[in-house]
């Protein structure tokens, strides 16, 4: 078997991830422009990239949070409740961006598609039950099913007794939890590979040409996404640690969330967030956690979502609202986006509950459901891209700000290297 030239080697070695995977889209949409049949193939390594990613995640968070709560010392700080105000602040400014942007931007749509056979949730009563039987699910089933509040849940419970567990079992969980780390490096390696095959497919199968119906929409819906990304977001961080902002932006965003972008997963991306935070130099007793937290409540893409959906039925059916009902729709999409993880179908099922604030039908409701599973190729990439990289921005402000080690130059140097 021919083994790769030394150059090669050197080139690979000495070229960025990043720069991998910009190679890897370019290849992808060649591919999908020149021979489609072949494109549909290649999707198979966008699938098994995407699922080992998923298969390596549950278990990583569980070694990693019950390892790092049993090494916690008395005194030693960590940043999990500032970044909890700063997970759902964030959200809820984004539901106010998508409630101005649908004012000042009205959405009309067309609304003749059938959805009766999906489901939604009954309200708020039923997203919060989901939530709390997640707590308690088999922790078998929870690993399974990728169910992260579960898995929290059980991290937590395992990482309390151990503590005062023998030096000895500490040191195998840690040993533990390095090897899988070392499994998940693995798995990032093959990203170029895998996001051509995402690549490939999504153009050769789905295209671009059912969106056009809908641009105004994916316009509002985009924009505020972008907005919160390069505005909103950079205003938390700059208040919250009192320095310049966008090189930490700009490394989050293109480093987790172009993975992020393709993988359409934010489950998926938690082993690349908790690489990115190793890289930064982030305390592992902080980011082990907030990363799959943030994961399942960090969801200001989704609140975009919905709050912009919602909005567009409203428009549609000509209904009046005042600021006092649209600052409440924010408060719902908040609490709603939260608990988008703990729902089959994310987000977008979540839009009936906020349509009913306005009295709309369940009907109605759920053509605005299936409207955005048309636009979902664009709208669910971008919102996994906002949701998971604002994971590792907050994580990286929240200790920034408590520890002045993590300097601006320490951090600048991590953006050169990248």
């Amino acid at each position: 078997m021919n083994q790769p030239s030394p150059f090669v080697v050197r080139l690979i070695n000495n070229t960025s991830l990043v720069t991998q995977i910009l190679i890897g889209m370019i290849a992808g949409i060649l591919l999908a422009t020149l021979m489609p049949s072949a494109a549909k193939t290649a999707g198979l390594m966008g699938t098994l990239f995407v699922s080992a990613l998923k298969a390596v995640a549950p278990v990583l968070v569980l070694l990693l949070v019950a390892t790092s709560i049993a090494g916690h010392k008395q005194g030693q700080k960590t940043s999990i409740r500032p970044l909890l105000v700063l997970y759902l602040f964030g959200t809820f400014c984004a539901a106010v961006v998508a409630v101005v942007a649908s004012f000042v931007f009205p959405s009309v749509l067309h609304l003749t598609t059938q959805s009766s056979d999906i489901v939604p949730p009954g309200g708020i009563t039923d997203v919060l039950n989901t939530l709390l039987f997640n707590v308690v699910a088999n922790p078998i089933k929870a690993l399974q099913e990728g169910n992260y509040i579960g898995i929290l849940a059980w991290a937590i419970a395992l990482g309390l007794p151990l503590r005062h567990a023998s030096d000895t079992t500490k040191l195998m969980m840690t040993d533990l939890s390095h090897a899988v780390s070392s499994i998940v490096k693995g798995v990032i390696q093959c990203a170029p590979l895998g996001i051509m095959g995402l690549v490939a497919s999504t153009f050769a199968e789905t295209g671009f040409s059912a969106l056009l119906g809908y641009a105004h929409l994916l316009v509002v819906l985009i924009s505020c996404m972008l907005f919160v990304a390069f505005v909103v977001n950079p205003l938390i961080v700059f208040f919250k640690i009192k320095r310049n902002p966008y090189p930490l932006v700009w490394m989050c965003l293109k480093e987790s969330g172009v993975t992020a972008f393709f993988t359409r997963s934010s489950a998926a991306n938690i082993p690349v967030n908790m690489a990115l935070c190793e890289k930064l130099r982030l305390p592992e007793e902080t980011y082990a956690v907030s990363i799959p937290l943030g994961a399942t409540i960090n969801m200001a893409g989704a609140a975009i979502t919905i709050t912009v959906l919602s909005m567009a039925a409203v428009h549609t059916l000509g209904i009046h609202i005042d600021i006092a009902t649209a600052i409440l729709l924010s408060v719902v999409a908040t609490i709603s986006a939260c608990g988008a993880s703990g729902v089959a179908g994310g987000s977008l099922l979540l839009i009936p509950l906020a349509c009913s604030l306005f009295g709309i039908s369940n009907d109605v409701a759920m053509q605005v459901v299936a409207v955005g599973f048309i636009i979902g190729v664009l709208q669910d990439s971008s919102e996994t891209a906002l949701n998971s990289s604002t994971d590792v921005l907050f994580t990286a402000a929240a200790c920034m700000a408590e520890d002045a080690s993590l300097s601006e130059d320490n951090l600048q140097e991590e953006v050169d290297i990248a």
